[in-house]
């Protein structure tokens, strides 16, 4: 026994067992698409047994959600403290701005998950639970930030619109970057805050 091995935390090796699954999912999703990904392929991908997967995800479904939360996490904006709400938004779209090459490397699987979903019952439960929760700590956000004159809508709307406009902005660019640049998620934005584009 090294050294190393005997002062690296036990936790260590199940977070690299987990983060070699999740990368091999991710590859393999990324190659075929959510449907026809299995978890025996993903094992073999990572080098491990089936039981690895079993130790770590109690099915795919959880495989795949867990996938979700580590690549298509919440977008969260530095916030500058007594910025104005369009100040926010403008941070909420630079960060969107930023998530872009990390959200494309992971769209096809996003998009084939989502697919998925549609037509299985049991997952559609499990993102419906999971995006209640993001809503939820999303508009309990928006409450905290919200300056002097409030909102444009309740929270509880406006996460959700922000979620759709977000979205639907990524995927546009995903499909046709030189029609949505930059300044169209700022202006997007910026309308939200009911601010002219350019600030």
């Amino acid at each position: 026994m090294t050294q190393a091995s005997l002062t690296r935390p036990k936790g260590d090796k199940r977070a690299r067992t987990r983060a070699a699954l999740l990368a091999a999912a991710r590859e393999l999703i990324r190659e075929q698409g959510y449907e026809r990904t299995t978890l025996d392929a993903v094992a073999k991908r990572a080098g491990m047994t089936s039981g690895a997967i079993y130790g770590n995800f109690k099915n795919r479904e959880d495989l795949f959600m867990a996938l979700t939360e580590v690549h298509w996490a919440p977008i969260k904006p530095v916030i500058r403290t007594g910025s104005s709400f369009a100040e926010k938004m403008r941070a909420l779209s630079e960060a969107t701005i930023a998530a872009i090459p990390e959200r494309q490397d992971a769209a096809y699987g996003r998009l084939t998950g989502m697919a998925y979903a549609l037509t299985h019952e049991q997952i559609r439960a499990r993102v419906r639970e999971v995006t209640a929760q993001n809503f939820a700590a999303g508009a309990s956000w928006l409450r905290a930030v919200a300056d002097e004159g409030g909102l444009p809508m309740p929270a509880d709307l406006l996460v959700c619109v922000i979620h759709a406009l977000t979205e639907g902005l990524l995927f546009q660019r995903f499909l046709t970057p030189e029609l949505v640049p930059d300044e169209a998620f700022h202006a997007a934005f910026a309308a939200l805050a009911g601010a002219p584009p350019g600030e």
